[in-house]
């Protein structure tokens, strides 16, 4: 990892501390940690995990840049879309995983100029460093506003209205798994004899075994493959079937349908790691100085929605999304020979084109008691993919 940044002391000291919790952790489990409870304390160890802690992530001082990031115009098209839903359910918007807030003031001053309003607006929101950023966001870029913000500590037993998730599935925690010839295991943390991180796998048992052989099984996957099961995931949607009462979820990442996940030519998985805008492999680097993410089998989002009794109302790609919903009119508002013009089209030619964002991204639409088609995927309804 020579070609990476050299973080300051104080922030190898941090990463420092979040190596002996772990290795604490993997020494009282019997020197065995599966890797999604690695990944669990690397993002979200109190005080210590990449999102606990108070390091900046967002933007170009962070180590990555959303969507909501580069234009506000993200923000304006989805308004569209949560009009809608509101609409047909009630006004409130929950957003999953804020960031930085921007996103939130985006939509807030969106739906203003939609005349939509809502009534409240939950950021659920664990990290109390990006708590603070969202409130002085709003505090700033809308404060005459900012009283409709709720934040949560955790989901609403019932809810009704709609839920956003921007670039939150890719953040929970993942199992890795390997199917070998002589069976499926899972890859998991141990400590080499240096004191270093190493891989170590363990038969696979319970869910993962069960979620695994589907997987093996469906996509006819050969001996020696490796790659992610995300049954964080899988469970997070899941639990929308039982505390949405009337309304849309609204969930937007870089993944694909299983039968793209698990292609034969992707047989190191999807795993990837980000500090300071350079993308590595390694998730035992710099614990909790990086971003470790992994890509979202949709299919099994959908699957496990659909079993919860909600239903799948529209999967495309990110840059149909925002055709349909009318990003092309938002970039015409601005004056076309002005800087902000220039620097909005831009940012729309990354959200949308294929080679940027706008293919790796999807956005999948989960509800109850909505009526079809959606605004947002009535030319590019892809669920036939799923």
């Amino acid at each position: 990892m020579s070609s990476l940044p050299i973080p300051d002391a104080d922030a190898l000291a941090h990463s420092q501390q979040l190596y002996q919790l772990l290795a604490r952790e993997i020494g009282d489990n019997g020197g065995w940690l599966p890797f999604s409870r690695f990944m669990e304390q690397l993002l979200y160890a109190p005080g210590l995990g990449y999102y606990a802690a108070g390091a900046r992530k967002f933007g170009a001082a962070g180590d990555f840049v959303t969507a909501p990031e580069m234009s506000g115009l993200f923000g304006q098209a989805l308004a569209r879309q949560v009009a809608e839903g509101m609409a047909a359910s009630a006004p409130v918007v929950l957003e999953a995983g804020g960031g930085s807030g921007r996103l939130a003031a985006d939509l807030l001053l969106a739906l203003e100029a939609l005349d939509a309003l809502p009534e409240q607006y939950c950021l659920l929101e664990l990290s109390a460093d990006l708590r603070q950023r969202q409130q002085a966001t709003l505090a700033r870029e809308v404060p005459h506003l900012a009283a409709r913000a709720v934040w949560l500590d955790a989901l609403p037993e019932r809810f009704a209205g709609v839920v956003v998730a921007n670039e939150l599935l890719d953040a929970m925690p993942v199992d890795i798994v390997a199917w070998r010839g002589e069976g499926i295991f899972s890859r998991g943390v141990a400590l080499a004899e240096n004191g270093c991180f190493t891989w170590s796998e363990r038969p696979a048992s319970g869910a993962l075994l069960a979620a695994a052989s589907e997987i093996g099984e469906q996509c006819q996957l050969p001996p020696g493959y490796e790659s992610e099961i995300g049954l964080a995931s899988r469970a997070w949607a899941a639990e929308w079937g039982h505390r949405l009462e009337r309304g849309l979820l609204l969930l937007i990442d870089y993944g694909f349908p299983r039968h793209e996940f698990y292609h034969a030519q992707r047989g190191r998985g999807t795993l990837m790691c980000h500090y300071r805008h350079l993308a590595h492999p390694d998730p035992f680097y710099l614990p909790g100085l990086q971003d470790v993410t992994a890509h979202v089998d949709f299919t099994a989002i959908a699957a496990a929605a659909d079993a919860a009794g909600l239903d799948v109302m529209g999967y495309a790609s990110q840059g149909r999304f925002l055709l349909d919903c009318g990003i092309l009119d938002c970039l015409a508002a601005i004056p076309p020979d002005s800087t902000d013009y220039l620097r909005a089209a831009g940012a729309v030619n990354k959200l949308l084109l294929p080679h940027e964002m706008g293919e790796l991204f999807k956005v999948i639409a989960l509800g109850r008691g909505l009526n079809e088609p959606l605004r947002g995927f009535a030319a590019g309804d892809q669920r036939r993919r799923l």
